[in-house]
């Protein structure tokens, strides 16, 4: 197994890109809480990201709301599960996390394990954990930090602070 990686800037701070056998496997903005550490990245080879760096430059530039983009997501098929029903959520929209929990049942446990499915996401941006909100609409939970998942709803129109309704 091979491990490579690279670093993009973008409107959120330079993004690490890791790809395992030549697959996205990783995306890390500044402050991520569960990045690897420098060991586990492998050598640093920026030219085999070309396409993830372009859909990214065109995502934060306002030209790109899918990904087309092959992934590994390392997971359980649980949490493997739950990112996939991840990537549905439309640019632009959030949805709760009782929503996303909604087909694997009900109850604080299932809550709890969707919260730890979507904390463990190691692809942020292209599987759009971002855009899961508390019920009431607030921000809960990003491995990057809440002002960074702030961001990347404003840049969506999906969420609308009180310095943009003037």
């Amino acid at each position: 197994m091979s491990t490579t990686h690279t670093t993009t800037p973008s409107s959120l701070g330079p993004l690490t890109l890791v790809a395992t056998d030549g697959t996205l496997s990783g995306l890390y903005p500044p402050g991520h809480r569960r990045m690897p550490g420098l060991a586990a990245l492998g050598a640093r080879e920026d030219a085999a990201f070309g396409p993830v760096v372009e859909q990214l430059q065109e995502y934060f530039a306002g030209q790109r709301t899918e990904f087309s983009l092959p992934l590994r997501l390392d997971g359980t098929p649980f949490q493997q599960r739950v990112w996939r029903d991840l990537t549905a959520v439309p640019y632009g929209q959030t949805r709760s996390y009782a929503q996303v929990a909604a087909p694997y049942g009900t109850g604080h446990e299932v809550l709890r394990a969707i919260g730890a499915a979507i904390a463990a996401n190691p692809v942020l941006i292209i599987v759009p954990c971002h855009r899961v909100v508390a019920a009431d609409g607030s921000l809960k939970g990003y491995a990057a930090g809440l002002e960074r998942k702030r961001q990347l709803l404003e840049h969506e129109g999906a969420l609308i602070t009180p310095a943009r309704m003037f």
